[in-house]
């Protein structure tokens, strides 16, 4: 499962820095997560970093993108393969 950023986004700027894939960026009217670099912190964190420093609590599940734990693990490895690490 990927997260998304709803439009309850305060533009507040903390959670693309916490992003250990680089998943979030700023979109035309909030920020945005890209669900093909987003692993919920699969292979980095116990938890996802950007839903854990959110103050209006606005990162759900994505429900277009339903993963298993097994499936952010091996999104995970192809993203840092691509990193070359």
């Amino acid at each position: 499962m990927a997260l998304m950023i709803t439009d309850e986004c305060i533009n507040c700027d903390v959670c693309e820095p916490e992003c250990p894939n680089d998943a979030i960026y700023l979109g035309e009217a909030y920020y945005e997560i890209d669900p093909h670099k987003c692993t919920e912190c699969v292979g980095h964190f116990d938890e996802p970093q950007c839903v854990q420093i959110c103050p209006v609590a606005c990162i759900p599940v994505n429900p277009e993108f339903v993963e298993n734990r097994e499936t952010l693990m091996q999104k995970y490895l192809r993203l840092q393969a691509e990193k070359g690490l």
